[in-house]
């Protein structure tokens, strides 16, 4: 079978060559949208959509009808998002179901019923992984949602800023594989197997995906972060959209800024959840005393989850550093470790810095009495945010 193709490289921010791995960086829904909608066009066994957020709207719509004409032609379609986070009419789910796409809403909650004396519990353990697998050979991960909120302004659109990767190659396996897992394990139709076996993968260690499984490898973003930032000896730079990182991390953060390392964090000037921005910014004072720099972006909403560690090591995905996603969701990072990847990466950073502003301690201990109080609330809700 041949694999699906990356996106023409005039369509994508960067793409990389690694052998094994071809790697396209993708800069907004304006990007990934259309090559995620190719890549689907394409499929001729498998797709596997999994998404925090789906909406009935615009962009939802159109990738409810790509799917719906790949089911139509044979291909086996699964489309897992969480129903917490989206938003469908029971028309939209009815239609694709129409077509044979198989659907599988994550965790529905439900005040009443054999499980309601859990509702706390399945409102705090969200599917919040962003990725498609096609064919197992194409994939993509990263931060972007299927809504409007990711569209072009031109296409009726938020444009929030936003950072996906195609992945094509083994690690593209490894995320079909933590889907098939969390399918399974919530009561997804049948599969057929034959379809997903997958002989002569070779892995290759500049390129996997972790996955914060609730079981095995809850704790795998954490960590890989933990021991990249506790090795870093040059430079540290972080882009996050919900930026309050468990004590750890932050510990590990300030250490490397006191050792010399050239640490600077890009989180929202502006952010669709306030408690979560209020929070963040109670703990600038602690970073901002270690030597961390802050900037706040500005103009739209930020929601990428990036960051490059020495020129060397990069991660791109949904994990945000914040408890939720370090603790209690399933996400899914790629790790990268190549120089030429970690380079575009940087590239992307040092654009984003050109629409932000870098917050001061002065300007920092100049708040008002009102934001004081503000973040100090929402701080101590911050595992719940």
């Amino acid at each position: 079978m041949t694999s699906p193709e990356l996106p023409g490289a005039p369509n994508v921010y960067a793409a990389v060559d690694l052998g094994l791995h071809r790697l396209a960086l993708l800069r907004d829904g304006e990007q990934a949208f259309p090559a995620m909608l190719e890549a689907i066009g394409r499929a001729r066994s498998t797709v596997c959509l999994e998404t925090y957020i789906l909406r009935d709207d615009g962009v939802g719509h159109r990738f409810a009808e790509a799917l719906a004409e790949r089911a139509r032609a044979g291909v086996e379609v699964n489309l897992l998002f969480d129903a917490w986070g989206s938003s469908v009419s029971a028309r939209f789910v009815d239609r694709l179901r129409e077509a044979g796409v198989r659907v599988l809403p994550y965790r529905p909650i439900s005040l009443f019923g054999p499980r309601s004396e859990r509702l706390v519990a399945r409102l705090g353990r969200r599917d919040h992984k962003k990725s498609l697998v096609v064919d197992h050979a194409v994939a993509f991960t990263g931060g972007i949602n299927l809504c409007d909120e990711h569209a072009p302004v031109h296409q009726g659109g938020a444009a929030w800023r936003d950072t996906h990767l195609c992945i094509e190659g083994p690690a593209a396996f490894e995320l079909q594989y933590f889907f098939l897992r969390t399918w399974r394990r919530e009561g997804g139709a049948p599969l057929d197997e034959a379809r997903y076996a997958h002989e002569g993968r070779r892995p290759d260690g500049r390129v996997h995906i972790l996955s914060s499984d609730l079981r095995r490898g809850r704790l795998s973003i954490r960590r890989a972060y933990r021991v990249a930032i506790r090795g870093a000896r040059r430079s540290i730079a972080i882009t996050n959209a919900y930026f309050l990182p468990t004590l750890p991390v932050l510990r590990a953060l300030t250490s490397a800024a006191r050792r010399g390392v050239d640490v600077r964090v890009i989180v929202p000037g502006q952010s669709d959840v306030l408690a979560v921005r209020l929070a963040s910014r109670s703990i600038y004072g602690r970073l901002l005393r270690a030597g961390v720099r802050i900037f706040e972006y500005g103009g739209r909403v930020l929601h990428a989850k990036t960051a490059t560690i020495d020129g060397h090591w990069a991660t791109v995905g949904s994990s945000n550093l914040d408890s939720l996603s370090l603790r209690r969701n399933l996400e899914a990072n790629a790790i990268v470790e190549d120089d030429r990847f970690a380079a575009a990466l940087e590239a992307m950073f040092e654009e984003d810095l050109r629409s932000s502003v870098e917050v001061t301690a002065a300007a920092w201990q100049g708040r008002g009495p009102i934001e004081r109080v503000g973040s100090w609330l929402a701080y101590l809700a911050k595992d719940y945010l």
